[in-house]
């Protein structure tokens, strides 16, 4: 049976909202605004998106980063479930150019805080770049089994985590390359995920669409986008996982809602995988509404105006109806 919050982050039509940016990241996507990451501006801006009309129909689930947990309470009067990236960041491995997800730590003392707050569910995230290297079945051995054991560890505090291994667009490899290597990532995810005894009736996969990298010149159409991304879940997830929620990672607004529309609409009939497949998108849904307000309360009303049609556009793409 799946989890009731599991259940909930899947809804038709709905999808989750990240809005996890590390104290780095935000500020600088602020900056390529000209704007300072004060507290005061961030949560100014955190404030104009989560106030948005109707974000509830098309928002069942916003991950937040610490800083912004107060406003656990305005999501829940929405009907919308909080969740938390749990992740501390990167640190080297091996002194190699990769770099493994840190964060277990303390990480039971900070789920109980998060729980007692209000949060449901959340999300851990590593980061795998591909070159004619990597990555190292080492670092994938190390990285996914952190992964694997902060899975273990939040169920076992009644929440729900999502798990984010996330390829990489940097680079200039084929198609071929990452479909190779997204599945070989995700086939050692589910083996480690198993092996710590991890239920994934309570589990989300957050993951990448397969495609080339940004420096090959390549140009994907979405049909073969589709094509492949499913395929590769296909031979590498199983079938008693409930849901899939994928990632705009370095795509364009346009390119990572029709690349959905298409995934979803070829999965249809169930014929690649039986799991429920929506989306988990930051800067795909917010790049616009950034560049609109910039900081001024007087653009507030512009800015959600063209959230708010973004979430129309994603809510369509994820049943399949763009």
């Amino acid at each position: 049976m799946i989890n009731p919050t599991v259940q909930q982050l899947l809804a038709p039509y709905k999808g989750i909202l990240a809005a996890d940016e590390s104290t780095k990241t935000i500020e600088k996507r602020l900056m390529a605004y000209g704007l300072q990451s004060t507290e005061e501006i961030k949560q100014a801006y955190r404030k104009m998106l989560f106030t948005t009309p109707d974000i509830e129909k098309y928002i069942n689930g916003i991950i937040l980063y610490k800083d912004s947990l107060n406003f656990i309470p305005l999501l829940n009067q929405k009907g919308i479930i909080a969740g938390i990236k749990v992740d501390e960041g990167l640190e080297s491995f091996n002194d190699f150019e990769e770099q493994v997800t840190k964060g277990l730590d303390g990480l039971s003392e900070r789920l109980d805080e998060y729980k007692n707050l209000g949060a449901r569910f959340t999300k851990w995230r590593a980061v795998i770049k591909i070159s004619d290297l990597y990555p190292s079945d080492a670092f994938l051995e190390e990285n996914l089994s952190r992964m694997a054991k902060y899975a273990k560890l939040v169920q076992e505090k009644e929440m729900t985590p999502i798990v984010e291994p996330e390829i990489l667009l940097d680079g200039n490899h084929t198609t071929t390359r990452c479909e190779n290597i997204t599945t070989k990532t995700l086939k050692k995810l589910f083996e480690l995920l198993n092996r710590e005894g991890v239920d994934l009736s309570n589990l989300l996969l957050k993951t990448s669409m397969v495609l080339p990298g940004k420096d090959s010149g390549v140009t994907v159409m979405p049909l073969e986008v589709s094509n492949t991304t499913l395929r590769t879940l296909k031979n590498s997830i199983p079938s008693n996982l409930p849901g899939i929620v994928f990632l705009s990672g370095g795509q364009t607004p346009d390119q990572a809602i029709n690349n959905l529309n298409e995934i979803v609409k070829l999965n249809l009939n169930k014929s690649f995988g039986p799991w429920d497949i929506s989306f988990s998108y930051s800067r795909a849904l917010q790049n616009d509404a950034l560049a609109t307000w910039i900081g001024k309360e007087e653009n507030t009303a512009d800015a959600q105006d063209i959230f708010g049609k973004r979430l129309q556009m994603v809510s369509k793409a994820r049943m399949g109806e763009l």
